[in-house]
């Protein structure tokens, strides 16, 4: 029984999976887009949230801690004054992993993990949808309203006719006599 394994080693030892994970980290931080198998993307998925979480935070005791896996000083700087800010207001998910298929030769399933872009553009169209059906219902109370309103003075109208020709009638009757 495999009972609370904590994560997935890789196949590699010890030594080798931290290197592999400090590497992919910096490369994610760098290019903010990794090409990789979907086993490393969810490890290095966890870091790297972890990392950015640290780095909304800027302190000196912040940057030591994250500078033990982000050993570039340039990305490091990068984390803590470009990508952090973006994520201010998120709470987390600061990554996502699209499937791009299997690798030809070993039939890996290969993943592209990238930061996900703070899409203020995409927030307020997703409110928008949200407020879309609350908006929706009373559009139909109103068309409800219009056909009520549509369907008033047509009813009036013969009411209407009715009376005019009822006024006409007598004149016509005269007329006739």
């Amino acid at each position: 029984m495999h009972n609370r394994i904590g994560f997935n080693r890789l196949g590699r030892k010890s030594s080798h999976r931290k290197a592999l994970e400090r590497n992919m980290v910096t490369s994610l931080l760098k290019y903010e887009r990794v090409k990789t198998t979907k086993a490393k993307a969810r490890e290095i998925r966890r870091t790297a949230e972890k990392m950015i979480t640290r780095a909304k935070v800027d302190s000196v005791h912040n940057r030591r801690i994250v500078a033990k896996t982000v050993q570039e000083k340039d990305v490091l700087n990068k984390l803590f004054v470009e990508i952090a800010p973006k994520f201010k207001e998120r709470p987390g998910g600061y990554t996502r992993i699209l499937k791009i298929g299997a690798r030809k030769g070993d039939a890996a399933d290969m993943v592209i993990l990238e930061l996900v872009e703070e899409e203020l553009k995409a927030a307020p169209k997703k409110a928008k949808k949200k407020a879309a059906p609350k908006k929706a219902a009373p559009k139909a109370e109103e068309k409800v309203e219009e056909k009520a309103a549509e369907e008033a003075p047509v009813a009036e109208a013969p009411a209407a006719e009715e009376a005019a020709s009822t006024a006409e009638a007598p004149a016509e009757e005269k007329t006739e006599e």
